[in-house]
């Protein structure tokens, strides 16, 4: 068995074109276009890159977007001040503050800064909450955009194992939220996890969201399983890993995502599909997620 791959370019391409003509189609009604702002603090490269990549995706779907590049020196109050002014400002729709802040920064303040019906990371207590009771409302981006891989595939739900590697607040613990809301029986394994590859060898789809390369042996893949590699690392030259050990791993799975090209750019657009929702929301327009 060969996997196939799971495309995330050719699938966010996709639902972009399809945001594009929703967006085209609110602009006619007389509707102004979904607004998204990005903070940015300090000069880390790779971040720099990231809120690139978000606003040009703004620009190719017609979604207003605003940067706010502050110093790394920024006090804390001085952060939340402009969080407090995004928050007030009724052309903005969604806020997302980009990691890594500064180490004297309370990530965890700053993100519940934000107004929950703005938090179009998805990141906010009151939003996680609501997905943990069954009631959706912002969805933390990267699962939302992982669900939407597996539907494209065709994915059958109920009945099926899946094994998350990574229990973050902004990956593994919503993904294991939205795999249970899915129907699926979910096994979450972490740092204190003693057995980790049984749980792997176990998995119909396998998750894994550490940052660690080459944590996931291509030989821990059951046969015919989905495994989507969220995992990624910049290595030597700017070379990209994913957690998963790609060559191997595509020998014994159905489906893999690759790295890169496979999980960020669904992420990206989640982010874009969620300042919709806002939108939607504040505008008072009806809205169907794709």
């Amino acid at each position: 068995m060969t996997a196939q791959i799971l495309d995330g370019n050719a699938l966010a391409k996709r639902i972009r074109q399809r945001l594009q003509g929703v967006v085209a189609e609110w602009k006619n009604q007389g509707f102004r276009p979904p607004g998204l702002a990005v903070i940015l603090v300090g000069d880390d490269p790779a971040s720099a890159v990231y809120v690139k990549g978000k606003r040009r995706d703004c620009e190719e779907v017609g979604v207003y977007s605003k940067a706010l590049h502050l110093d790394a020196a920024i006090d804390q109050a001085e952060l939340e001040a402009h969080i407090d002014d995004l928050n007030a400002d009724p052309n903005i729709d969604g806020i997302l503050v980009q990691s890594p802040l500064s180490p004297h920064h309370d990530e965890d303040r700053i993100i519940d800064r934000i107004l929950p019906n703005k938090d179009v990371d998805g990141f906010h207590a009151y939003n996680i909450g609501c997905l943990a009771l069954r009631r959706p409302t912002l969805r933390s981006c990267t699962p939302m955009g992982v669900m939407q891989m597996l539907d494209h595939i065709g994915t059958q739900y109920k009945g099926s194992h899946a094994t998350i590697i990574g229990a973050s607040n902004h990956v593994g613990r919503p993904m294991s939220l939205e795999l249970l809301l899915a129907g699926v029986t979910v096994t979450t394994a972490h740092k204190f996890t003693t057995n980790t590859e049984e749980m792997a060898r176990q998995a119909d789809i396998l998750i894994s969201a550490v940052g660690k390369p080459g944590l996931v042996p291509g030989d821990w893949i059951k046969e015919g399983a989905t495994v989507i590699d969220v995992g990624i690392t910049r290595g030597d030259n700017n070379n990209l890993f994913g957690d998963v050990e790609f060559e191997a791993a595509k020998e014994r799975a159905a489906w893999i995502t690759p790295v890169p090209g496979g999980v960020g750019p669904m992420t990206r657009v989640a982010l874009l599909q969620n300042t919709m929702q806002a939108a939607a929301s504040h505008l008072g327009i009806s809205w169907k997620a794709l």
